[in-house]
């Protein structure tokens, strides 16, 4: 096999050994000189705020390409736990809501306090067993956070079909190296801040036609407008007809960085960096005997100091549920590879 490299070399230069995108994805050049531009216009008084918009429906378009959607069918905002809250919000009382008990806890809390929901968390081992019919909605993310397990995507959307449940997934620790063009799923979350390249600051929220009244517009302000700028003062209310009306007012300068690196992301190819991703964690699991995977995080043991050898390597990784966590993204080649086994070693 040819040496695995950089998918963009000219975009990334970490200090060291950067293997945590589960945590924080690097940023590209593009994206850093992006958001420098904008903060200069700003100290400038040169901001025009509506151009801004341009960068929004960018990010707006390149999620829904990811995720096999249309643009008019994802809404944009800052936080999964936002979106998440409204389709909680949204469940009549007595709502049967299953979730994997070892998920993220923006996936679960919105639904835990919700008053009136019937919330039932089993292993993630046992969620699509666990489809009855008495459930409506099964929430999960698509990839765990803490040890990188990757869900039956398909397995859930025809188990949930069959016994009429809907479904959530929260897609932020796949979009970005999982292909997920044909995603089944009621509504789709996903933070932009990790795999996705982006600043904190940028999430979107994918829901059909056919389910926006389900969800509630609590959270509806001047961006949530069918015309943003002609609604800005005074009722009447006046929202737009498509996703757009879960829209949150953009922060302006995340948005202004990450548009960039969602271009990057498509210009390389989702279904390229999956390989590479994969290859990258396989190799690393080679090294240390273990069997090939399907995730491009590994989750493996960690003795107490660890976290200190890897620190004085240079290598950044992460720490979840007591066991290190390493995420491998396009910028990374065989020599971070390397550089771990060896730190471990």
């Amino acid at each position: 096999m040819p040496p695995l490299v950089s998918l963009a070399p000219e975009e990334f230069a970490p200090a060291g050994v950067f293997l945590n995108s589960a945590t924080l994805g690097l940023a590209p050049r593009r994206s850093v000189e992006a958001m420098r531009a904008f903060e200069d216009a700003r100290a400038a008084g040169e901001v025009d705020a509506v151009s801004v918009d341009a960068y929004v429906e960018r990010g707006r378009a390149a999620f829904a390409a990811m995720v096999g959607r249309s643009p008019d069918d994802v809404a944009t905002g800052s936080q999964t736990s936002q979106f998440v809250g409204l389709v909680a919000a949204g469940l009549p009382p007595g709502s049967v809501v299953l979730a994997a008990e070892e998920d993220f806890t923006s996936v679960l809390f919105p639904f835990l306090r919700t008053p009136g929901l019937d919330v039932r968390t089993v292993p993630l081992d046992r969620l699509l067993d666990e489809v009855t019919d008495e459930v409506d909605l099964v929430a999960v993310s698509a990839v765990q956070s803490s040890d990188g397990r990757v869900l039956d995507l398909a397995g859930l959307a025809e188990t949930a079909a069959r016994h009429g449940a809907r479904t959530l997934v929260d897609v932020t620790q796949a979009a970005g190296w999982l292909p997920l063009e044909g995603l089944v799923a009621d509504y789709v979350v996903a933070g932009g801040y990790k795999w996705l390249l982006g600043p904190r600051g940028t999430c979107f929220f994918a829901v059909g036609a056919d389910l926006r009244d389900a969800v509630p517009t609590l959270a509806a302000g001047w961006y949530a407008g069918g015309s943003r700028w002609d609604s800005i003062y005074g009722p009447p209310l006046r929202l737009a007809e498509d996703a757009g009306r879960f829209d949150l007012s953009p922060a302006w300068g995340c948005w202004v960085g990450h548009a960039p690196a969602l271009d990057l992301l498509l210009e390389v190819g989702i279904d390229r960096i999956h390989a590479h991703d994969l290859a990258l964690a396989d190799a690393f699991r080679e090294g240390l005997g273990l069997p090939s995977g399907d995730s491009a995080i590994v989750s493996v043991p960690c003795p107490p100091d660890v976290p200190e050898r890897l620190a004085a390597a240079g290598i950044r990784a992460a720490v979840r549920a007591g066991r290190l966590r390493l995420s491998f993204h396009l910028y990374n080649a065989d020599a971070d590879v390397e550089a771990a086994l060896r730190a471990l070693a």
